[in-house]
């Protein structure tokens, strides 16, 4: 198993549908990660990644991420991190490296190769001469409980919850549990986007739960928007 960059090999990069991700389709359709997502292959290639199946020949696993500065206080979260980029805006100077989603083919989940792609961001990172690798992190990815109330509460209250391993590998080396991110991406559509992401009814406005969302999808006047909660992680590099 292998990690290179988009830069080392374009032709892998293009093969990257063929890890097949575990996301809720809802979580494909957030306006700000559609707006800019293309331009982290166009422009920052050297700091995506792939993660190669070099003996069965397929990709199985992608990382992006994006250069950041947490020196006057963490970003807000995904949104945040590709406006501040490419928003167009002046760009702040960068002083570490962001995750921005780390996907493992849902066939092969539970082998640990989370744990290699993690370990190639640490190295792009050391590469682009970046302090820290930073990550905002679904609660459940994290190892923490899967009700998000539960698993941001700890933190609140300036306590870190003890952390398990998702799978096998253990959690890379220099971990650490920074500090809540409650909305991280913001998806909105109407009710028949959401009725299409989801093949649910949503008859009236109010809170509804959906599968793969950790916290209710929340309808009014017709749009349903859903905040995404993360956790922002910390790995020495």
């Amino acid at each position: 198993m292998q990690v290179f960059t988009y830069a080392e090999r374009p032709d892998l990069a293009a093969r990257t549908s063929q890890a097949e991700d575990t996301l809720a389709e809802f979580m494909h359709h957030a306006q700000i990660t559609d707006l800019y997502w293309p331009r982290l292959s166009e422009e920052l290639p050297e700091l995506q990644l792939v993660l190669y199946d070099d003996e069965r020949d397929l990709v199985v696993g992608r990382g992006q991420t994006i250069p950041a500065s947490a020196g006057d206080g963490l970003p807000a979260g995904v949104d945040d991190l590709l406006e501040r980029y490419f928003g167009g805006g002046p760009r702040e100077q960068p002083d570490v490296l962001s995750a921005l989603v780390a996907i493992v083919d849902r066939r092969r989940q539970g082998e640990g190769l989370s744990a290699l792609l993690i370990e190639g961001m640490r190295r792009v990172a050391a590469a682009a001469g970046l302090a820290s690798l930073i990550a905002p992190v679904r609660p459940t990815q994290a190892g923490v409980p899967t009700d998000p109330v539960r698993a941001l509460r700890p933190l609140d209250s300036g306590r870190r919850p003890a952390l398990g391993p998702v799978d096998p590998a253990p959690r890379p080396a220099r971990a650490e549990l920074l500090d809540i991110c409650p909305a991280s991406m913001r998806i909105e559509g109407t009710v028949a986007d959401w009725e299409g992401w989801t093949g649910l009814a949503f008859a009236a406005d109010g809170d509804y739960v959906v599968p793969g969302a950790l916290v209710p999808v929340r309808f009014t006047g017709g749009t349903g928007v859903y905040l995404e909660p993360n956790i922002w992680m910390r790995h020495a590099v």
